[in-house]
C-alpha cells in the first residue's frame, strides 16, 4: 500500500463514521484529517514511501500540538489515532 492509498483509507474511515460519530469523535476526526494529510504531504516531499514513517509523522505532529489541546481532548485524539492506524 502506498502512502497516498493509506491516507485515502484513513480519511475514508473517518468519513464512514460521521453518521454515527459522537461529538468527540467528530472533533477528533476533523482534527486528525489535517495531521494525516500534512504527514502524507511531508512524506511525498521527502520521497518517503514507508507507512511506518507516515504513522510516526502523524504521531509526532499530534504530540507537537499537545499544548493546543486540553488533556482530555489530547487523550481522546491519541486514542482515536491509535484506533485508526
Amino acid at each position: 500500500m502506498t502512502i497516498q492509498e493509506y491516507e485515502e483509507k484513513l480519511l475514508q474511515l473517518i468519513d464512514d463514521g460521521i453518521d454515527t460519530a459522537t461529538d468527540d469523535e467528530l472533533f477528533a476526526g476533523g482534527y486528525l484529517r489535517g495531521h494525516i494529510s500534512l504527514a502524507a504531504a511531508e512524506c511525498e516531499l521527502e520521497n518517503e514511501s514507508q507507512l511506518s514513517a507516515m504513522k510516526e509523522k502523524v504521531g509526532q505532529s499530534i504530540a507537537d500540538a499537545k499544548s493546543e489541546l486540553s488533556p482530555s481532548d489530547y487523550g481522546f485524539i491519541c486514542n482515536y489515532w491509535n484506533q485508526l492506524k
